[in-house]
């Protein structure tokens, strides 16, 4: 019968100890392929711990393919070796966590991937089982346009709760991803308005604008957010931001230029303000920015938001708030789509939501990566050229911004960057028009990079501005 101590696991709680053991006696072949391991109720007597303890480790080893289960027979060792064995279990699971775009980097601070250990498998399992058990009949119904109840129901609790906002659950809409809620959008305003976006800002979402075949306008930003003597000279009709948290920027617009856009949307009917609040849950210091639609009284403001940034990529699921007006508009014209995500899922994500795991697990997340942040800060300014660079906008998401006094070229850095296994982007880049400015300000997104690369990653990088 196998056997652990648990008088050393530190912080970690008993099933995440338990799992790391298992785990790590799987990589170093301890345990071989093929081995059976104890069943629960027989290894919880074994260790004097709890079954729901042994499942939990066993559900985490599963879910990341370490073991499986056959049954009436019980849990056995997966085969994990590689076709080449020239990395370890781990080693190969940094290669491929900083892998990005057919390129593997020792240091990734430009994907926004959740790293395996930080998603809560073992829960998420746990629910995923719960739902199959408890709401079997409901799985068979074809969700509504707008999602099932239990999730909307969950998302209104929640951005009470959390956001502020007091919002119908009727004036939800869930899908697959911001992408396809951009799409519904243009649809329900028009094909014949003015889309207008941040200048820089995140392409992809004037990309979609032009794939749609509707005009899109990119408006400069000044230190507060969108210029607003810019976007009134624009005609636009549609506004497109991100007030919390801008990407790549990190600005934060404050409470002044707020009213100033909502009585830029109130001067005519057919104006709307989209605000983007993609990771509002992750600010690191003082409490959460309030979202624009909390303090929207005229019904201007599209609330999109996701749980792609707060649980992990792969999950498409997105969500946004109509207003009433807009809504009654959708539910005429738009409700004959089906919900693109299916019925199972949301109702898996409603129970994360309603029991109070998703709050920890955002609770953990911060923590976390306020750490991440905190060290990758440490190493830079342990750097010996750390008088050259400056830290901007380190507190408002997962992202900050390092300036650096070089003659070098942001296309020059990044290329220099690559060869030493660093993946980087510049502020540069995501201007729609060239930048004036000579700053050369790196975007230091922390969100997938290994703590354990971060000392090595940072001395590279510095090495690269010489």
């Amino acid at each position: 019968m196998l056997t652990y101590s648990f008088e050393n696991r530190g912080n970690l709680s008993l099933y995440e100890y338990l799992y790391k053991q298992i785990k790590e006696d799987i990589i170093s072949t301890k345990l071989r392929s093929g081995d059976k391991l104890p069943s629960k109720r027989a290894f919880a007597k074994h260790l004097n711990i709890s079954t729901i303890t042994v499942e939990n480790a066993y559900a985490q080893l599963m879910a990341e393919g370490y073991i499986y289960s056959v049954a009436k027979s019980g849990y056995y060792v997966s085969d994990i070796t590689p076709s080449k064995n020239t990395y370890n279990g781990r080693e190969l699971q940094r290669s491929y966590a900083c892998e990005h775009n057919g390129v593997k980097y020792k240091a990734d601070f430009v994907s926004n991937a959740t790293a395996n250990e930080n998603f809560p498998f073992s829960i998420w399992a746990k629910i995923m089982r719960e739902t199959l058990s408890d709401k079997a009949d409901k799985l068979m119904i074809n969700s509504p346009s707008v999602g099932v109840a239990e999730l909307r129901n969950a998302i209104a609790d929640y951005l009470f709760q959390f956001r502020g906002m007091n919002v119908d659950p009727e004036r939800i809409i869930i899908g697959a991803g911001t992408e396809y809620l951009y799409g519904l959008i243009i649809q329900l305003l028009g094909f014949d308005k003015k889309y207008a976006v941040e200048d820089p800002g995140y392409r992809k979402i004037s990309e979609i604008y032009k794939a749609n075949k509707v005009e899109c306008v990119h408006l400069p930003l000044d230190k507060n957010g969108i210029d607003i003597s810019q976007l009134e000279k624009s005609d636009a009709d549609i506004l497109h931001i991100s007030p919390s948290h801008h990407f790549p920027t990190g600005i934060v617009t404050p409470v002044s230029r707020r009213y100033e856009l909502l009585s830029w949307a109130a001067e005519s009917d057919g104006r709307y303000i989209i605000e983007d609040d993609y990771d509002s849950e992750f600010r690191l210091s003082g409490k959460p920015i309030p979202p624009l639609q909390s303090i929207d009284v005229s019904g201007k403001v599209i609330y999109i938001n996701t749980f792609s940034k707060s649980l992990t990529s792969t999950i498409r699921i997105s969500y946004m708030v109509l207003p009433e007006g807009l809504m009654k508009l959708y539910k005429e014209n738009l409700s004959f789509y089906s919900c693109t995500v299916s019925t199972f899922e949301q109702y898996a994500l409603a129970g994360f939501i309603s029991k109070g795991y998703f709050e920890k697990h955002i609770n953990r997340m911060r923590n976390f990566y306020r750490s991440q942040r905190d060290v990758i800060m440490s190493c830079i300014k342990k750097q010996p050229d750390f008088k050259k660079v400056k830290i901007r906008e380190e507190h408002s998401g997962l992202h900050f911004i390092l300036s650096v006094d070089t003659d070098v070229s942001d296309k020059e850095l990044i290329a220099r960057a690559a060869r030493k296994g660093i993946n980087i982007s510049c502020l540069s880049q995501y201007y729609q028009k060239p930048a004036k400015s000579s700053d050369h300000s790196i975007i230091i997104n922390y969100s997938a990079i290994d703590s354990e690369n971060i000392e090595e990653a940072i001395k590279n990088l510095f090495d690269c501005f010489r």
